[in-house]
């Protein structure tokens, strides 16, 4: 096996990249200046000594700025935390807007067939912290999975005698979308989810 075959097959290997997009990137950096490629390969090679998970929400943050810049910011709301299955759904969820409360990042979901179990997940945490932080509402926003629902359910189970809150994130129809198009369970979703007209 070739240098050029090594590097293919480890771009392989990262999420969303086929081989023809590794061959791509491959071929990109034999062409790219050698101060570029360096760069890359130090900034990859110090990211897990440089970013770290925040000691309270689970998401990453500068191994200098724990806990995170959204756990320690003044003008949050502190009385509802969004729940997520993975540090970069708190990116996705931040760039909307629409939310300003704090986030928990469980770091997966249940999915017994993968061997992940409630015990895999920082429940635990998330409980002293609805305990601890006088949270009123829970947000769960899991994917819309089996593994996400069965998740979303057992959280609910686990916090019904906190007397906090617990909502759902809504789902259903994309904007744009097209019926003819969408599943049965997206079409059953929307229903159930509908909202009034004003």
């Amino acid at each position: 096996m070739t240098s050029l075959d090594e590097l293919i097959q480890a771009l392989a290997k990262l999420p969303g990249i086929g081989r023809k997009s590794a061959a791509r990137l491959a071929y990109h950096l034999l062409q790219t200046d050698q101060q570029f490629n360096t760069r890359l390969g130090k900034l990859i090679h110090s990211v897990q000594q440089k970013i770290i998970r925040c000691s309270r929400c689970g998401s990453f943050t500068e191994a200098g700025a724990d806990p995170c810049p959204i756990c320690t910011y003044p003008d949050r709301d502190r009385r509802s935390i969004c729940v997520v299955e993975h540090p970069q759904d708190v990116l996705t969820l931040e760039s909307t807007g629409a939310f300003n409360g704090l986030f928990h990042v469980l770091g997966g979901v249940i999915s017994p067939l993968d061997g992940i179990g409630p015990e895999q997940l920082s429940l635990g945490r998330l409980a002293d912290r609805i305990a601890e932080e006088s949270i009123q509402e829970v947000i769960v926003a899991t994917n819309p999975t089996e593994e996400g629902d069965t998740t979303a359910l057992y959280i609910a189970h686990l916090l019904k005698q906190t007397g906090v809150r617990i909502s759902r994130l809504a789902s259903g129809i994309p904007v744009g979308g097209d019926l003819e198009y969408a599943d049965r369970i997206t079409i059953a979703r929307s229903l159930r989810g509908r909202t009034i007209v004003d």
